[in-house]
């Protein structure tokens, strides 16, 4: 990939809706943090660099500022920058312009008008962009020209006359935005001049061989199959680089869904032909988890616990081997790494993934996540163009630590199995119903409260069910989907009616963001 293009974040909640956006266009994308230093840059090798915006004002003490040798570098290589919100502020203050406080804010949908003809709005010439500022551009920099405004009035874009500096006021990341994905064709195809190459097939290729590099002739891989499509996968592409030095470990935390241990193994030998070994670990892991509540030590114990499990089936291995497997193979995603690594972005860390913050510090394996880089839906094709099934690929994500982080509060058999019945009944109606397929995500959540009710003619005090159902692309953002309520009113009548302990059931109608996709 030649044409890649680098993201410094400064902290915005889009900044990651730029990198899937890039990548849509047939661009591979990465996010670094805005005040990363010139090496790191500079190593990354990009076509072009994108600021992302954020919630600082440029010109508060301490506010966030790249590197002070960032300008002369991509002088030097006359690279095309584009600089969003915060990132156009930079840019302004950078070059000899000012920043101030925006008499009237900009909140939401705005009208922008195109004041001059310029590349990046090449077919462009009014539309309605999403707003978040409340500062603005008072005065543009020598060398800039205006080349859009807002209805109020605001600068909402400018120009280099001479380098391929552009900024813009608004959020062309978003789907509020209309015609931002065209402006943002327009800035990598037209203004940096590059060429889409980020194909499908073009990570296939190059993670198989990464993979044959990293592991040597006589080396043995453990991968971490939890019976979701991110493992699966990613057990798919390795099997397919190193044949029967994979050796893929099913762990059984009894925290998977309703009978889900026996459906997945009967997957994973009838149709996908994996050498899988099935361990059964339910006590080991409520052990660990009693008394628990707090969802970031959930995750921490259950990705130590996981790795202790994997420990032990290498020592296993090794006697039957003759050596112990060097490597573990994990499922992890971009959207994994980007919410768990707080302390590597100018954003808050969102929830400790159990396989990226989760993970101990000493691990006695070398890891290789060939998907750490990628989204949900681009694994989701990988996968079809492995060859697995296209009814698995449709799978809805299941998070690695199982109902451990949709029951909240402690964690207990009886518990697991409350969830299971109910979470069961919700996803087996979806399915009969012709609706599973237009969800994302959908999932029962168990409530730490109990609450009156009248079953049987009697009084009783039981616990409550959550539903929750969204619709997304790649679980970054995320809608509530708009079930019907005759449809929502049978599902919760079925639980309360068949599931033993609860007796009211609620629906969760928040979106990603506010909210996450799963409650912990």
């Amino acid at each position: 990939m030649k044409n890649k293009i680098l993201i410094l974040d400064f902290g915005s909640q889009f900044t990651q809706l730029i990198a899937r956006r890039c990548r849509e266009l047939g661009f591979y994308s990465f996010i670094i943090p805005g005040t990363s230093d010139l090496k790191r840059i500079q190593d990354f090798e990009a076509g072009a660099i994108i600021l992302s915006g954020g919630p600082a004002s440029t010109y508060e003490e301490g506010s966030p500022q790249l590197h002070h040798g960032f300008w002369d570098f991509i002088h030097s290589e006359n690279l095309p920058v584009l600089g969003i919100c915060y990132g156009m502020q930079l840019m302004v203050r950078e070059f000899g312009g000012t920043v101030k406080p925006a008499h009237k804010r900009e909140y939401g949908r705005m009208g922008v008008k195109v004041e001059k003809q310029n590349r990046l709005y090449a077919g462009i010439e009014a539309f309605e962009a999403w707003m978040s500022h409340g500062d603005e551009t008072e005065k543009l920099p020598a060398g800039f020209e205006l080349i859009a405004s807002s209805v109020e009035g605001a600068v909402a874009s400018m120009a280099h006359n001479t380098k391929p500096f552009f900024g813009i006021q608004f959020h062309p990341e978003v789907s509020h935005t209309e015609r931002g994905t065209d402006i943002l064709r327009n800035f990598l195809e037209t203004c940096a001049n590059l060429k889409a190459d980020w194909k499908v097939e073009n990570i296939i290729h190059s993670q198989i061989d990464k993979i044959k590099q990293s592991v040597p002739a006589d080396a043995h891989v453990i991968c971490a199959l939890s019976g979701g499509v991110d493992s699966t996968v990613a057990a798919t592409l390795v099997h397919q680089a190193l044949g029967d030095r994979l050796h893929c470990i099913f762990v059984d935390t009894g925290m998977l869904r309703f009978e889900e241990g026996d459906r997945v193994m009967k997957m994973f030998t009838d149709q996908l032909h994996l050498p899988v070994t099935r361990v059964n670990a339910e006590s080991q892991f409520l052990e660990k988890l009693a008394g628990v509540s707090d969802p970031e030590q959930k995750r921490k114990i259950i990705g130590a616990e996981f790795i202790a499990v994997f420990d032990q089936a290498a020592k296993e291995l090794e006697k039957k081997l003759g050596k112990r497997p060097s490597f573990l193979v994990q499922g992890t995603l971009y959207p994994d790494v980007i919410e768990s690594s707080g302390g590597d972005k100018l954003s808050h860390t969102i929830k400790t993934h159990h396989n990226v913050g989760g993970l101990p510090k000493e691990l006695n394996f070398g890891l290789l996540e060939p998907f750490r880089d990628l989204f949900k839906d681009e694994v989701r094709e990988i996968g079809k163009k492995l060859g697995v099934p296209e009814a698995f690929i449709k799978r809805h994500p299941f998070p690695g630590p199982g109902l451990a982080v949709r029951i909240l509060g402690d964690i207990t058999r009886d518990k697991i199995k409350i969830l299971q019945h109910a979470d069961e009944i919700f996803i087996s109606m979806l399915q009969k119903e012709g609706l599973y397929d237009q969800i994302w995500q959908a999932m029962a959540i168990l409530l730490p409260i109990n609450t009156v009710g009248v079953q049987g003619d009697g009084r009783t005090h039981a616990q409550v069910i959550a539903l929750r159902a969204v619709t997304s692309s790649d679980g970054m953002t995320a809608d509530f989907y708009p079930f019907n309520l005759e449809f929502l009113g049978r599902v919760s009548t079925r639980i309360c009616n068949e599931v033993r302990g609860v007796n009211r059931v609620v629906y969760d109608v928040t979106s990603k963001p506010p909210a996450t996709i799963e409650w912990e």
